[in-house]
């Protein structure tokens, strides 16, 4: 968690089944304080946000490529494709 010096402080309304959520978040012992709980679903959709554009980068490469550079990227895939499903990205 950031130092509280770095923190910026913020005022708004929420949706009830927002704020439910994030007391939900307390609850579970899931965030120490609101503004933990505000920080963590912050980051998931943050995390949510980049994964989409990262899928969409990587469409856009495999449409950009064509015979050769295609077949050498799926040889790639396949001798990475292993390996690469024992990562856990996310930590959890």
């Amino acid at each position: 968690m950031p130092a509280r010096a770095n923190r910026q402080k913020i005022s708004t309304t929420i949706a009830p089944e927002n704020a439910a959520y994030l007391k939900s978040l307390l609850k579970r012992g899931k965030a120490g304080t609101l503004s933990e709980a505000v920080d963590r679903s912050i980051a998931l959709a943050r995390r949510a946000d980049n994964r989409r554009r990262l899928e969409e980068a990587t469409a856009s490469y495999y449409n950009s490529l064509s015979g050769v550079a295609l077949e050498e990227d799926r040889t790639l895939e396949r001798a990475l494709g292993h390996e690469a499903s024992q990562v856990d990205f996310d930590g959890e």
